[in-house]
């Protein structure tokens, strides 16, 4: 699903305007963004939750040439499945 027909469903489910659905949006994934940004991690009881974390530099090996390679450390988010959600996706049909 794209984020234009994110929302679209939206704006059909809760009888809003287009308009008013992409504001809705919007300001959800500007908040999340803020959020991650400041390293505040954010969660919803039993749906989920994205954090920041810190992935160690690690030395890899290209598979085509099998030379060594450093990885820098970086920052990476993530996201953890919270049970309901995890229940609902397990048992869709």
């Amino acid at each position: 699903m794209t984020k234009k027909e994110f929302v679209e469903d939206i704006a059909t489910r809760g009888e809003y305007t287009k308009k008013e659905a992409e504001k809705i949006v919007n300001l959800f994934l500007e908040t999340v963004e803020d959020n991650l940004e400041k390293g505040n991690s954010v969660g919803f009881v039993g749906w989920g939750k994205w954090e920041v974390t810190e992935r160690a530099a690690r030395e890899v090996r290209n598979p085509q040439t099998g030379k060594k390679m450093k990885i820098k450390a970086k920052k990476v988010v993530k996201f953890k499945v919270g049970k309901i959600l995890e229940e609902k996706v397990k048992n869709a049909k």
